[in-house]
């Protein structure tokens, strides 16, 4: 009996892992796919003085995804899913500090 929970949860932790490991490499994905040919290294080729540095509001970027604006166009969720638009907000945050 002892030795089934182990497993259990040995295979829980290595499941949540790799559901983490897959959110951020789905963020960096999506990002590379949808929006680093207008945000090349977090700048902004249509805004340039609006880059992607140093945002550190994931809510606030997520909602700029969703709602496009200033040249930006919007993306909703058949572009992509909440889970998808916050795992790429997060991308951000994480990838491009000042």
């Amino acid at each position: 009996m002892k030795k089934s929970i182990i497993v259990a949860t040995v295979a829980a932790c290595v499941g949540m892992m790799s559901a983490v490991s897959f959110a951020a490499e789905t963020g960096e994905a999506i990002f590379k796919a949808k929006c680093a040919s207008c945000h090349p290294d977090g700048g902004n080729i249509i805004k340039p003085s609006e880059t992607l540095k140093g945002l550190k509001d994931t809510k606030k970027i997520t909602k700029k995804i969703r709602k496009g604006g200033g040249g930006m166009p919007a993306f909703d969720a058949k572009s992509f899913s909440d889970a998808d638009a916050a795992s790429v907000a997060d991308y951000i945050v994480k990838t491009f500090k000042k």
